[in-house]
């Protein structure tokens, strides 16, 4: 199969959908490999990195397109990509689609095979392709939540972790999931006094058994929410409905309790967000503030610290585009189940209901 590896465009995204070495084991299969020029080069592989590993390198995106039976990239396409994409092409990526009904459309007009890594999932829950990314973005949910605590920008002055004799800050983490649980182990890392929310009870029991002392896990409820973002310094929002739009757990009603220069992120921005007053922004202009509430919404959040989140992706992602390349999109689904969940739009159809229900364009079941 011919593959192209794309460069991303989204503003400050400085992630790669495949490493090098990945490369190399795609091209060990049989398969040909087109790279955009300096598509790697923000996560540190050149193009001689990949001219090395057996790839050619275009000159420009429209090439890797026309060349290409599928293309992979990091993040969703772009407007200026919409057109170029072909009837039975492949498209294999993040697409997040319940947020993004135009780009749902323009999908659904090409008559492409999308398919998208946050909806491949297994029989146990997990979603193995959106775990790296939210071990990634949990982590860095703290150091970013703590950054802004500082006075220098904008927050009150509050140190996580505090010190001998004066109390530590408070973090609020709403979803126990990858993303979560990360966000979670970060802020006990530093000190802070954390409370962890989610709604599966057998969860609950879990974190309880592996979490610090100083973590307290606890039933999520909007009673639960609405008190404990009184005193956070700050909440981190990081729940995940497979495929369809983030609840909204924080109104602008609840915004307004909350402690001036405390600081919100919102993880879940790539699914709508699931705070009220949410709205995506960039890693130039990653807050603004509402309230005297800052909010951090940076849709790509893994895309600051790309060096480690490209080697984290292509270690999950890799598997299956070699699974893709080597038996063909039908067939490795009709193998692999977890795969067939992927499969967001074909034959200009949208075959994932969650996102048809937020999205509001008619589902069709999926008939092979």
């Amino acid at each position: 199969m011919k593959v192209g590896i794309l460069k991303e465009i989204k503003v400050a995204e400085n992630r790669v959908s495949m490493t090098p070495s990945g490369v190399e084991i795609m091209i060990q299969n049989g398969h040909k490999i087109m790279v955009e020029k300096d598509a790697g080069i923000g996560s540190g592989f050149d193009d001689k990195a990949y001219i090395d590993a057996g790839a050619t390198i275009a000159a420009t995106c429209e090439q890797v397109f026309e060349a290409s039976e599928m293309v992979m990239h990091v993040k969703e396409p772009l407007p200026s990509e919409y057109d170029l994409i072909r009837e039975n092409q492949i498209v294999f990526t993040y697409l997040h689609l319940a947020a993004a009904k135009e780009l749902t459309g323009a999908l659904i007009k090409s008559k492409s095979i999308c398919i998208a890594y946050e909806t491949i999932e297994k029989d146990d829950g997990s979603l193995p392709l959106l775990t790296p990314m939210s071990e990634v973005a949990g982590r860095m949910a703290i150091q970013q939540g703590a950054k802004y605590l500082e006075m220098a920008q904008g927050g009150y002055g509050i140190l996580l972790g505090g010190v001998p004799g004066v109390e530590p800050g408070t973090v609020v983490v709403i979803g126990g999931g990858a993303v979560g649980t990360n966000a979670a182990k970060m802020a006990c890392g530093l000190g802070a006094k954390v409370y962890l929310l989610d709604m599966n009870l057998d969860r609950l029991r879990y974190l309880s058994d592996i979490m610090p002392a100083n973590c307290i896990v606890m039933m999520s409820s909007p009673a639960a929410i609405r008190r404990l973002i009184k005193e956070a310094d700050v909440v981190v929002g990081a729940v995940l409905v497979v495929g369809a739009k983030a609840p909204r757990l924080v109104t602008k009603d609840d915004l307004k309790t909350m402690k001036k220069g405390s600081v919100l992120v919102d993880v879940a921005i790539d699914q709508g967000g699931c705070f009220e007053t949410s709205k995506a922004t960039t890693h130039s202009e990653p807050v603004y503030t509402i309230d005297g509430v800052i909010h951090y919404c940076v849709a790509n959040m893994p895309g600051a610290v790309a060096k480690t989140s490209t080697l984290a992706l292509t270690n999950a992602t890799l598997p299956y585009a070699v699974a893709i390349a080597n038996k063909g999109w039908k067939k490795a689904m009709q193998e692999d189940p977890s795969l067939k969940k992927g499969l967001n739009v074909y034959n200009g159809k949208l075959v994932n209901k969650p996102v048809a229900q937020a999205t509001g364009y008619e589902y069709s079941s999926v008939d092979f």
